[in-house]
């Protein structure tokens, strides 16, 4: 008998039915709920293609939320961050440098401006 450990205990995800976690199994079950409702509401107005091709596109989202997951995040948490740093704070990030040592010595450096220079200064 051999028992699979695996080297992340983050990775680990306990499956439930037929290798699906929870949340997979669950979003499944939603696409299908989706789909057939779907194919039962447009077979007899849109005909029996266009039925399925929008059981297709009605199921996707569902399962996509089930299975989806990028950089460790849901899909619904993908969703969030997207809709959070396009929609409700969009900005444009514009880099102005600092310079510190200018800062700290503008006294200094403007007080030398201001000095009229010397002939041994100048012909050096």
């Amino acid at each position: 008998m051999e028992i699979k450990i695996p080297k992340e205990i983050r990775e680990y995800q306990e499956s439930i039915f037929f290798g699906l976690n929870t949340r997979q199994f669950v979003c499944s079950l939603l696409a299908l709920g989706a789909a057939v409702g779907l194919y039962f509401l447009l077979r007899d107005t849109a005909g029996t293609e266009i039925a399925g091709w929008a059981c297709m596109l009605g199921a996707a989202p569902f399962a996509a939320c089930g299975f989806v997951s990028y950089h460790g995040m849901t899909a619904e948490q993908l969703l969030w961050a997207v809709i959070k740093s396009e929609l409700l704070t969009p900005h444009r990030l514009v880099f102005r440098a600092e310079n510190l040592y200018y800062t700290v010595m503008r006294a200094k450096i403007e007080a030398g401006a201001r000095r009229p220079k010397r002939e041994a200064e100048v012909c050096r």
